[in-house]
């Protein structure tokens, strides 16, 4: 080999060597200064209030302030781009809801990827779904309501926080899990769509197990909750799932980091989380909003949110929602 040439070999060992040393290096020197959660919505909403109840014990895990960014705006996409845009430093953090896996199928024009863009670090908590009906309906159970649904039409009414929200993708979800149409009726959030259902203006929805249970028992029934498991919160209401198997209705609180954030610096982001949201302090917190802890891998947050972008595109389409301009 010419001297030319093994000096430019040399050269690239060289560097290529010192980028390797560099990530480990960095990693175990992580954090050095405060690290920020973009919320992408608005302060109290789930993803704001499941953030507030990590992070006090999150901060002291790491030595570190966590200084909490609301940005909210046009479904959360707005906050979640900024993360995207972010250095993959470990210092910018999102804490997403489940609208980042429908947006993909319901903006015709987003500036990031969710999946690719992200290094999904894990999945915090889970806040189910009810699926429920006033208190004076004839459906009691969910076969009640499929019986009802089947034969019927596009007659059973359901409301929701508007066309796209996620309370309208899961009715949709159960329309075609059941091959029966249902009639949606969009309202301008959820809170006048269950004062329709408490009245018997109209036959069901899906509604946050926290805002629902507050009238159960009494003026309104639950069918059916949209985990895999009961809730700590409402024991006595069983899954979809366990009549329809892989039904899920719930929205969902994560977290991910721009893609290109160290592997090191992710895993120990997630080893953390997992042991804050085990705390008992923590768990109390939580079950006052209805949400589940999970704490998933990397890996597993990961793999649901690719297939939970390709599972929405399918019912978008099926159901032919408009998109958002």
């Amino acid at each position: 080999m010419s001297r030319p040439l093994l000096s430019r070999s040399l050269a690239v060992a060289i560097v290529a060597f010192g980028t390797a040393c560099s990530l480990p290096t960095f990693a175990q020197s992580w954090p050095a200064k405060p690290i920020r959660f973009i919320v992408p919505f608005a302060a109290g909403g789930v993803a704001d209030v499941v953030t507030r109840a990590v992070t006090p014990r999150l901060s002291e895990a790491l030595g570190q302030p966590i200084i909490i960014d609301n940005r909210g705006g046009a479904g959360g996409t707005l906050g979640t781009a900024i993360g995207a845009k972010a250095a993959p430093d470990g210092y910018t953090f999102v804490t997403p809801a489940g609208s980042h896996v429908t947006t993909p199928a319901l903006y015709t024009k987003l500036d990031f990827d969710p999946v690719k863009d992200f290094a999904a670090v894990t999945k915090i908590a889970d806040v189910p779904y009810l699926l429920v009906v006033p208190a004076s309906s004839p459906i009691r159970t969910l076969a009640d309501f499929i019986a009802a649904a089947k034969a019927s039409p596009g007659k059973l009414t359901y409301g929701s926080a508007g066309n796209g929200s996620s309370n309208h993708l899961a009715g949709e979800l159960l329309a075609g899990r059941i091959g029966a149409s249902l009639l949606h009726v969009p309202y301008k959030g959820s809170a006048p769509a269950l004062v329709d259902v408490l009245s018997g203006q109209i036959t069901f929805m899906f509604d946050t197990v926290n805002t629902s249970t507050r009238y159960i028992p009494g003026r309104l029934r639950a069918v059916g909750i949209g985990t895999a498991k009961r809730s700590t919160l409402i024991p006595d209401v069983p899954p979809i799932a366990d009549t329809l198997p892989g039904f899920e209705a719930v929205t969902w609180v994560g977290l991910l980091a721009p893609a290109g954030t160290p592997r090191e610096i992710v895993s120990r982001m997630h080893a953390e989380i997992a042991k804050v949201v085990a705390a008992p302090d923590v768990r109390e917190r939580f079950s006052a909003t209805g949400a589940e802890p999970v704490a998933s891998t990397p890996e597993h947050f990961g793999a649901y949110l690719a297939t939970e972008v390709k599972q929405w595109e399918r019912v978008v389409r099926q159901a032919k929602i408009p998109p958002v301009q």
